[in-house]
């Protein structure tokens, strides 16, 4: 994909697959790792036990982190988290840059964390991502409801999600329509405010027909 510039206070479709179309995930910790990473890793602040994290979250369904300690990500983002999706082999972000290379930083740090416990753990070596991450420039809020929504719908590729993508555990879609479960670490003002309810966001998605966007053939997923 042809370089774009990223620039302070724009929204930005990320994306990226494993190389040579491999799984980035195997087992359901592996998941959660990377979960936790795409959400608190907006900040620079430090996690030594991440782990940790995700033993209580194998238990509890949350993350055990303070309120407080949430505050202070927020503070100090450098990205705006709008909605995500994790499939087996790709991953797909809405951000907004909150500061000079944000984005890049952001990026940065969690695939590299990703990479090397993945690899740490599975006993392999070299690239676990295809390339550079790519990123797609939002121009308008029309291209902005219209990528939520194709992020949202990615499930569907997956048998046992299509129709039930609302449920799918690694998403933020269930997030717009029952309840945030991330609060400070999801924005989700921008896309929410334009709706009624988390029911009428749902219901848009679905009469969208979001399927691939425009740049689709450079998505190869």
């Amino acid at each position: 994909m042809r370089k774009i510039t990223i620039s302070t206070g724009e929204y930005y479709h990320i994306y990226n697959r494993g190389n040579k179309k491999q799984e980035i995930f195997r087992e359901n910790r592996d998941w959660i790792r990377f979960l936790f990473c795409l959400l608190h890793f907006q900040s620079p602040i430090n996690f030594p036990n991440i782990s940790r994290q995700i033993s209580h979250y194998v238990q509890h369904r949350v993350f055990n982190i303070d309120k407080e300690k949430l505050t202070k990500i927020k503070r100090q983002r450098m990205v705006r988290l709008v909605c995500f999706c994790l499939m087996p082999n790709h991953f797909h972000f809405l951000v907004q840059q909150e500061k000079d290379s944000g984005i890049a930083n952001y990026l940065q740090r969690l695939l590299n964390s990703y990479t090397k416990s993945f690899n740490i753990k599975y006993e392999q070596g070299g690239h676990l991502f295809q390339g550079p991450y790519r990123a797609v420039h939002i121009s308008d809020n029309d291209q902005l409801l219209y990528t939520s929504a194709y992020i949202h719908r990615n499930p569907k590729e997956l048998k046992p999600w299509r129709d039930h993508e609302s449920n799918y555990p690694w998403s933020s879609y269930q997030d717009y329509i029952k309840g945030n479960r991330w609060e400070l670490l999801l924005d989700q003002e921008i896309i929410g405010e334009q709706f009624t309810n988390g029911k009428e966001y749902e219901k848009w998605v679905k009469s969208s027909g979001a399927k691939d966007p425009a740049y689709a053939n450079e998505l190869n997923l």
